[in-house]
């Protein structure tokens, strides 16, 4: 009997065209005034003017901060800072992918609460309420929407501190499949990897519990089910829906277990080396799967047998080495790389890397223990 403290803190609301409805429900957190944070990409797809025509359709007052990047920094938060504190919004809505929402949760812990971003590096370190908060995704990857932790990185080392707070939880979360149509096949490619490794890591943490697990297995079913539909035929808005939902899902199961080793090894090969966190993810997780199987096979029999009777998904009983098979040909069809050589990485540097990865958060959730041995052993495995 597992113990667990199960609390759900957003609203979830979803299905095509629900973006339609962010100005009604914004006024029914009470909002007036209400910062809109994007990226230049969402706004040139004109997502960004469906959510300001909503609001402004409800009598609110509006700003939009576009100057969000990939991987958002301390930089791009004090960018975000000085609109809020000109504009003095009483709501935010974190529109994009997860590093909108995530600079919209930065924003907000300094707006309310003062100080630096490394101030809330950790758990719990907001003393003040955060402002009310929608979250609109427009991947379907991160799951940030689902979760109370925003990663802000730091410009010089690209180190990314996990700043985790209960009081970060978006309020709303308004899933609407069409908004992720217009992604581009390698962004399509590169979240879907990431989403479905939240499902498979989430799956076997040590923090895993009944609650989260069941969120992890209904996400792995709709993301192993659908992200090869979506590659293939991007305008199928089923599959779209089923992917955002799926990784909405992952990040419910994340905010109750957290993640583990392949997301360990994937954050210094992107701090190093720039590599996007998906395809950093990619290289490193069928190695961690196999590795973690030695001692955790019943739990991939169970998340297997979840997808039985999936298109090309192996038998339960192959356990981790089926499913890392399924996972590393769903990373062929993505187009992503399955090698650290193909990447640029320097071997010499290796070493180097295995001490990061060991001492990254995650690496303690792991199910099996990560020394910094063995995760050179992994970087050597897929170098």
């Amino acid at each position: 009997m597992t113990p667990f403290d199960l609390q759900v803190r957003t609203r979830i609301v979803f299905g095509p065209g629900v973006i339609q409805q962010v100005g009604e429900l914004a006024q029914k957190l009470g909002a007036k005034r209400v910062l809109v944070v994007s990226d230049p990409g969402i706004c040139q797809a004109g997502h960004t003017a469906k959510a300001i025509n909503s609001l402004q359709g409800a009598g609110l007052t509006t700003e939009i901060f576009s100057g969000v990047g990939e991987n958002p920094t301390t930089e791009h938060v004090a960018a975000g800072l000085a609109v809020a504190r000109d504009f003095q919004p009483d709501l935010l809505i974190g529109m994009g992918g997860g590093s909108s929402m995530d600079c919209a949760k930065g924003i907000n812990f300094l707006f309310t609460n003062g100080g630096e971003i490394r101030d809330y590096w950790g758990i719990g370190k907001a003393r003040e309420w955060l402002l009310p908060m929608i979250g609109i995704p427009t991947t379907a990857g991160t799951g940030s929407e689902a979760q109370s932790f925003a990663l802000i990185s730091t410009p010089d080392t690209h180190v990314k501190m996990a700043c985790g707070d209960k009081k970060a939880a978006f309020r709303i979360a308004i899933l609407d499949p069409e908004l992720t149509l217009t992604q581009p096949p390698r962004v399509t490619a590169l979240t879907g990897i990431d989403a479905l490794s939240h499902a498979v890591e989430s799956y076997v943490t040590k923090s895993r519990n009944p609650a989260s697990m069941m969120f992890a297995r209904e996400a792995w079913r709709l993301l192993a089910g659908n992200l090869h539909q979506v590659l293939l035929r991007p305008d199928d808005l089923q599959a779209r829906g089923a992917m955002q939902l799926g990784a909405c899902l992952a990040g419910l199961a994340i905010e109750n277990s957290m993640l583990g080793g392949a997301h360990s090894l994937a954050n210094p090969l992107t701090a190093r080396y720039d590599v996007v966190h998906g395809q950093a993810v990619a290289v490193v997780l069928p190695a961690v799967i196999r590795y973690n199987g030695r001692e955790f096979d019943p739990l991939y029999h169970d998340l297997l047998a979840a997808a039985a009777g999936l298109p090309e998904m192996p038998p339960a009983s192959s356990g981790s080495a089926g499913l890392a098979e399924f996972v590393h040909s769903r990373i062929g069809l993505a187009g992503l790389k399955d090698r650290l050589r193909d990447l640029d990485v320097n071997p010499a540097e290796l070493p180097r890397l295995a001490e990061q990865a060991a001492e990254q958060w995650t690496a303690a959730h792991n199910p099996r223990p990560l020394t910094k041995e063995d995760c050179l052993a992994l970087y050597q495995e897929v170098w």
